[in-house]
């Protein structure tokens, strides 16, 4: 994916040449001002060219160099630039490369010096900005735009004494990149061509890939399993559902894995507790969890960190029929706890139950779920930050310092006791599946909270961030591949 050349940045014949530029050094660099005779410095003093973070400015070089172009991107200041901040600005850079049609073009590295964070962190953020920015969502028109999506990158610099470090940063960044992007396209795809089958089948496709072990659970062995809760909400559809289980041994022996539990909802009805005409549409994107472990673990296929990782994924449709599952309904959860249905719209927590409860009984010595679960926490806090609620704040830490590695933001929500209490409230069973709107998005972590019990868990709510509004720095609108990085961070993190 990535070359690294020994060479000088202003010899080396490229199409396009990409060359970061600081507010601490006068122009952009002492050789570039030469070959241009001192006109980089009027285009500074004009400025047409700019050493703001974000700004890309494009200059034909007439011969003066042997680079046909050169993108200069702007950084900012040396001492102000973060690991989000470079991710972001080569993010630009590489999605105009795209919407110039450029197939091949060359970074140079020199003009990265002096940067107050290391070159680990550096160039993964660019490899990540490499695979996100330029991501073409996948269409079914008729007719298509023809898209060029800028593929390879050669690195050039004057000394190869970094060349490994920053070729494996490079490798690890793109690989985390293409994770998010796996997440991307498995949500985008329409629910009539993405049940929990079609699911299945593509985490198949991965698994195939990375050479990891999986299962596909049938109706039957989910039946066999007494997962009473994902058969409630699989009831009342005419597909059947499917619990993915996929295994990456990293270690010498298969002990104490983590378990990424991914809802796997491939469309939201709300069952008979309907939804609107308005908050139905888009609810394609409910199985965004499952995306988001899929792509995570498509990443750590590639980077292979020495860790025990499975996921579960409990797949099915939430639809309305005859037989489909009813407020007032009781269930018996995997876990043998019973649990009133007040709302068949929260059917998310049922999923995710009887998945942890089986990732437990295999073993997981901790856990992760992840699900596009309440509106609640869109109205606590907007479509750009994930919630998180946690029983064990040390694990959370290792998932917060992930998320901030990879940029993705987070928030904690409060687990007290009288929230845990009140997904008790029921007088008929042991939990109830809604007990109110007031602290919605919390009462529905506390409810899969009480499977994970004793055991480390950490519970993230990307129902706000599983889709952005609008094209970002990294992205198109639409699907955004949420926490497939940090999750692939975490395990990364884990095996240090």
């Amino acid at each position: 994916m990535y070359i690294f050349k020994q060479d000088s940045f202003t010899k080396f014949e490229t199409e396009a040449l990409l060359f970061g530029v600081f507010m601490e050094k006068e122009g952009a660099s002492r050789a570039l001002d030469e070959a241009f005779e001192g006109e980089l410095q009027f285009l500074y003093e004009s400025g047409d060219l700019s050493h703001e973070r974000g700004q890309i400015m494009k200059l034909h070089t007439f011969g003066k160099v042997s680079a046909k172009r050169i993108y200069f991107v702007g950084l900012g200041k040396q001492e102000e630039l973060t690991k989000d901040g470079l991710r972001k600005a080569f993010g630009k850079a590489f999605k105009q490369l795209a919407n110039d049609q450029v197939e091949h073009a060359t970074l140079a590295v020199d003009s990265l010096t002096g940067l107050q964070i290391s070159n680990e962190d550096a160039f993964e953020a660019i490899g990540e900005a490499h695979a996100l920015s330029p991501f073409v969502l996948n269409t079914y028109h008729t007719e298509k735009k023809k898209d060029t999506v800028f593929t390879e990158l050669t690195v050039i610099g004057e000394s190869k004494e970094s060349e490994s470090e920053i070729t494996k940063a490079l490798n690890i960044g793109f690989a985390l990149g293409e994770g998010a992007n796996v997440a991307r396209r498995l949500v985008n795809t329409p629910g009539n061509l993405m049940t929990a089958t079609d699911l299945a089948a593509f985490a198949e496709g991965v698994a195939s890939k990375h050479d990891f072990e999986i299962d596909i659970l049938n109706k039957e062995e989910i039946e066999s399993l007494g997962m009473g809760a994902l058969l409630a909400v699989n009831q009342g559809s005419d597909e059947p559902p499917k619990l993915i289980v996929m295994r990456y041994q990293g270690k010498d022996t298969w002990e104490n894995p983590v378990a990424l539990v991914g809802k796997g909802i491939t469309f939201d009805t709300g069952g008979y507790s309907l939804k609107g005409k308005e908050g139905i549409i888009g609810m394609k994107m409910d199985m965004g969890g499952a995306a988001s472990t899929i792509g995570a673990m498509d990443a750590i296929g590639s980077i292979k960190p020495k860790e025990n990782v499975m996921t579960v994924i409990p797949a099915t449709d939430n639809m309305i029929s005859g037989k489909a599952f009813k407020p007032d309904d009781v269930i018996v959860s995997m876990s043998g706890k019973t649990i009133e249905i007040r709302n068949t719209d929260a059917e998310g927590r049922l999923a995710l139950a009887d998945a942890i409860t089986y990732a437990k009984t295999k073993g997981a010595a901790k856990v992760i779920d992840i699900a596009t679960l309440t509106g609640g926490v869109v109205v606590a806090l907007g479509n750009q930050v994930t919630g998180t609620m946690t029983n064990d704040d040390e694990w959370l830490s290792t998932v917060q310092q992930s998320a901030g590695e990879t940029g993705e933001l987070l928030w904690q929500l409060p687990y007290f006791d009288h929230y845990k209490k009140q997904v008790r409230t029921s007088h008929i069973a042991d939990l109830n599946n809604s007990p109110g709107r007031a602290g919605h998005a919390i009462l529905a972590g506390a409810f899969v909270g009480d499977f994970a019990e004793d055991t480390p868990w950490v519970h993230l709510d990307i129902a706000g961030t599983a889709m952005a509004e609008s094209e970002h720095d990294l992205g198109p609108k639409g699907p955004t591949g949420v926490m497939a990085r940090t999750l692939a961070k975490v395990i990364m993190n884990e095996a240090k």
